[in-house]
C-alpha cells in the first residue's frame, strides 16, 4: 500500500437513513487530496477530513476548465465484505481523460492503494441494503492562479465517497428519453470520450429544457450529421432489434463507458449477438414501426442498468415493449448486481473484495 498520512475526525458524522439516501447528496467523514507541482510530480497523497478546501479566484479550473473526473462503486455483501467493482478500468480512464485535458499522468497503483485505505477508513459508511452502494468520485482540477490560456503547473486531485440508492427517482422502471434535435454535445476529436466538466455542461441546456417537457433525460445525436446516435446524458445507450445487441460504436465523441463493456462482454458470453457501429435514429423508429426493436435500455454506473420506455423525436413517440422492463434489461440487471453483491460468482474479476464491516 501507498504509504500516506492519515487524520481522522475528531467527531464521526451520523450516518444517513438507508431509505432515503437518494443520489450525491450524503458525502463521509474523509476525502483521500494528493497535489502536482511542475517538476516534483504528483506528490502528498493523505486522506483528511471531508471539507472545505481553499482555492484562489483566479485558479486556472474556474476559467478554462481543466478538470476532469470518474464515477465508480463499492457494494456491502450480505455476508459484510465490501466489493469494489472495476476500479481499475475507472482509473485507466481517468488518464485517458487527463491526456486529453493536459492534467498530468497518475500512478494507477497510488490511485488504487489510496482508494483501498480511504474505503477502509470510512468503510461504516457502506450501506448494506440492496440497491445501495458507496458512490466514489475522484476528480482533478487545475490550481495554478494565472488568468491566461495555458496549461497550469499545479493541480489537486481529490476522492470523495457518498452512499447513494436509486440514480433515478422511479428506480429500476422504464424512463422517457427525449432524442435532441436542436442542440449538440461533442463531435470527432474533442471532448466527447472524456469525463471533464466542460463535456457535461455542454448537456446542461437541452436536459433542463427535456425535463420541462417531462423526459427524464436526453438522447444525443451526432453534430455533423444531427443523425447517428451516440449516447444520453448519463449513460451509454443499446438496442436490442430482433435479437441483436446493437449500440454506438466508440468513434470518439461519446464515453467508454465500463459498464457498457460489463454488459457487452456479458451479452457475448450469453451467445447473444453484439454489435458495435452506427445507428440512425431512423432505423430505430423503422425498427420499431416492423415490431422489431425489442428492447431499449442504457448502462452507466450510477443507474447500473436503465431501461427505456419510450422515444420521443420531432414530434414522434414510440413506447418501447408497452413501456415495461424487458426481459434482457432485467437479466442484465440482475446479473451485474448479484455479481457486484457477491451474490453471482464472477468470471471475468471485475470485483475486489477490499475490506469487511
Amino acid at each position: 500500500m501507498v504509504d500516506m498520512a492519515i487524520t481522522k475526525v475528531k467527531t464521526p458524522g451520523t450516518l444517513p437513513d438507508v431509505d432515503k439516501l437518494g443520489f450525491g447528496q450524503y458525502f463521509t467523514d474523509h476525502m483521500f487530496v494528493m497535489d502536482y507541482a511542475t517538476g516534483k510530480g504528483w506528490h502528498s497523497p493523505r486522506i483528511v477530513p471531508y471539507e472545505q478546501f481553499e482555492l484562489s479566484p483566479a485558479a486556472m479550473v474556474l476559467h478554462y476548465g481543466q478538470a476532469i473526473f470518474e464515477g465508480m462503486k463499492a457494494f456491502r455483501t450480505e455476508d459484510g465484505r465490501i466489493n469494489l467493482f472495476r476500479a481499475k478500468d475507472n482509473f485507466r480512464r481517468l488518464n485517458r481523460s487527463a491526456e486529453l485535458v493536459c492534467i498530468p499522468q497518475m500512478d494507477e497503483k497510488v490511485l488504487h492503494d489510496a482508494l483501498i485505505q480511504l474505503i477502509e477508513t470510512d468503510k461504516r459508511w457502506v450501506p448494506g441494503k440492496v440497491g445501495t452502494s458507496l458512490y466514489i468520485r475522484p476528480f482533478a482540477i487545475a490550481t495554478d492562479p494565472f488568468v491566461g490560456v495555458k496549461v497550469s503547473d499545479t493541480y489537486k486531485l481529490f476522492f470523495i465517497l457518498s452512499p447513494v440508492g436509486a440514480y433515478y427517482a422511479a428506480g429500476f422502471n422504464p424512463v422517457n428519453i427525449k432524442v435532441e434535435d436542436k442542440y449538440v454535445r461533442a463531435v470527432k476529436g474533442g471532448l466527447g470520450e472524456a469525463k471533464t466538466a466542460a463535456n457535461y455542461a455542454a448537456s446542461l441546456k437541452a436536459q433542463i429544457e427535456a425535463k420541462k417537457e417531462g423526459f427524464a433525460q436526453v438522447l444525443w445525436l451526432d453534430a455533423v450529421e444531427r443523425k447517428y446516435i451516440e449516447e444520453v446524458g448519463t449513460m451509454n445507450i443499446l438496442f436490442k432489434i430482433k435479437g441483436e445487441i446493437v449500440t454506438p460504436a466508440l468513434n470518439g465523441s461519446i464515453l467508454h463507458g465500463i459498464t457498457r463493456d460489463s454488459v457487452l462482454q456479458l451479452a457475448r458470453d450469453w451467445g447473444v449477438k453484439v454489435t458495435e457501429r452506427r445507428i440512425a435514429i431512423d432505423e430505430v423508429f423503422e425498427a420499431h414501426a416492423k415490431g422489431e426493436l425489442e428492447e431499449v435500455f442504457g448502462s452507466g454506473t450510477a443507474a447500473v442498468i436503465s431501461p427505456v420506455g419510450e422515444l420521443s423525436w420531432k414530434g414522434q413517440k414510440i413506447v418501447i415493449n408497452n413501456n415495461k422492463t424487458g426481459p434482457f434489461a432485467q437479466k442484465m440487471f440482475d446479473h451485474v448486481a448479484g455479481i457486484q453483491y457477491g451474490k453471482i460468482q464472477d468470471k471475468f474479476g471485475w470485483v475486489e473484495t477490499i475490506a469487511k464491516v
